[in-house]
């Protein structure tokens, strides 16, 4: 190991220690029964699924922490507050992908559990680390791509097929693939400051998609930058105005979804809530 990269695994470890004192939790790998059966229950408080689709069983999250995967929690005192559950993806030895992270909204943990994340992939010689998301909650749009750094790198229409939980029946499950470069130095820039600001619209972009009464209304495709709105609040409209959440979803597809496979690449989120994609 390189000193350069003692620098860097050490920088992270401090980094993360001082997310979670911020956040007022301490951040740990998981290794007892009680924890996971702590983890099952967290999870079914925030996505109220049925027995036949949690996100993640007891049994899994034993198989990987007793594999070397990564299955941590964070703590109030004995509390369990939010949790973190990844395996090693390919290439070998490059990749954790990041299955499910869940805490509660605001308060930093999930920031301090994904810095925590950081650290352990560094220390393990990875990376990256990904995972998805998506792409018409802003929240986390702002979340991966602001405060972390992150960068989406490919749309997945309908990815986990039909999910019946609480956060996203009545929708279907597209995705965007999220890559974090753990050593890159945008990450290490976002994860350096506890609240960056929103990328501001470039002058020259273009609304590729916008929103007028909270609906989607399609735009110009010719830029080489271009604008991709999203909804205000998805969750909410799924709920009251099923058939706007549905054109939402078909709309960013065609928009996001058709830029990212043509080769153009999402380089920022805007405090309005807009994608801004450039073309190469």
């Amino acid at each position: 190991m390189t000193a350069e990269q003692i620098t860097a695994e050490r920088t992270a470890a401090e980094r993360s220690e001082a997310a979670a004192r911020r956040a007022g939790v301490e951040v740990r790998e998981l290794r007892e029964i009680a924890d996971f059966e702590a983890v099952a229950a967290l999870f079914d408080t925030i996505w109220k699924a049925p027995p036949t689709a949690v996100p993640i069983t007891v049994e899994l999250m034993i198989a990987f922490a007793h594999s070397g995967n990564y299955v941590a929690g964070a703590f109030e005192g004995e509390r369990l507050a939010g949790a973190s559950i990844g395996f090693l993806a390919g290439p070998p030895g490059t990749t954790l992908h990041s299955h499910v992270t869940g805490a509660a909204v605001g308060r930093g943990i999930g920031f301090a559990l994904k810095l925590h994340q950081r650290a352990w992939a560094l220390a393990q010689g990875l990376t990256r680390i990904t995972w998805t998301y998506d792409p018409l909650v802003r929240r986390n749009a702002h979340f991966n791509i602001t405060k972390l750094g992150a960068r989406p790198e490919a749309y997945l229409p309908s990815f986990y097929g039909r999910m019946e939980d609480a956060v996203n029946a009545g929708d279907e499950s597209d995705r965007l693939l999220a890559v974090w470069p753990v050593a890159g130095p945008r990450v290490a820039a976002a994860c350096a400051c506890d609240v960056p600001e929103p990328a501001p619209a470039p002058a020259d972009a273009v609304v590729a998609l916008g929103e007028r009464d909270d609906r989607p209304v399609e735009g110009r495709g010719d830029g080489r930058v271009l604008l991709v709105a999203t909804p205000r609040d998805v969750e909410t409209l799924r709920r009251a105005r099923p058939a706007t959440a549905a054109a939402w979803r078909r709309a960013v597809r065609a928009s996001l979804g058709g830029l990212l496979d043509d080769g153009a690449r999402v380089t920022g989120f805007t405090a309005a809530g807009e994608y801004i994609v450039e073309r190469s």
